[in-house]
């Protein structure tokens, strides 16, 4: 587990590069393991974990294809193939140039709450589980990492990398 404090956090209302740039500072910082922080922690005013953002949530960011998702949900309503609307999602995305200094510029203004993923019921494991348990819930959720709680406080993260790194090492004594 990786304790809070050790971990890449923003408060709510902090932008995209800030959160970024706490990001990068959270990697450099972090030499434990050589497995590197992959999300960040967005926490409100008093300190509570409101959310995650993870590497791709931050590319969905920067993709900002909202205005098309809205015309994907009304298709869908009249029964078009799913691959006619990749087809047409395909076509979208060649029209628009992602890594333009604008489009940039303005997903490095956006509010982290815009897009960050609050965590759900399964994302949370205690911290005294056994480590079966957090296996489950990371493969039964597809998570990359759980919030561990201590008497429903978040002390920390725990990460799916560190989870298979233990595993597998245990593994490898049998040999």
């Amino acid at each position: 587990m990786v304790p809070i404090s050790e971990y890449a956090t923003v408060t709510v209302g902090a932008s995209l590069l800030d959160a970024i740039h706490v990001l990068e500072q959270a990697q450099e910082a972090y030499t434990v393991s050589k497995y590197q922080h992959r999300a960040i922690l967005v926490l409100d005013p008093a300190g509570q974990v409101v959310g995650k953002i993870s590497q791709l949530r931050a590319l969905k960011a920067i993709e900002g294809d909202h205005e098309f998702n809205d015309e994907i949900d009304e298709m869908r309503k009249f029964n078009f193939s799913e691959a006619y609307i990749a087809q047409l999602r395909d076509k979208f995305r060649a029209r628009k140039i992602i890594i333009a200094e604008t489009t940039l510029r303005e997903a490095a203004a956006k509010k982290v709450e815009e897009f960050m993923q609050a965590p759900t019921p399964g994302e949370y494991v205690s911290e005294d589980c056994s480590v079966d348990t957090a296996i489950h819930k990371l493969v039964a959720g597809t998570h990359l990492s759980l919030l561990v709680t201590r008497n429903k406080e978040i002390v920390g993260v725990l990460r799916i990398s560190d989870v298979f790194a233990a595993v597998f090492h245990e593994m490898a004594t049998l040999e």
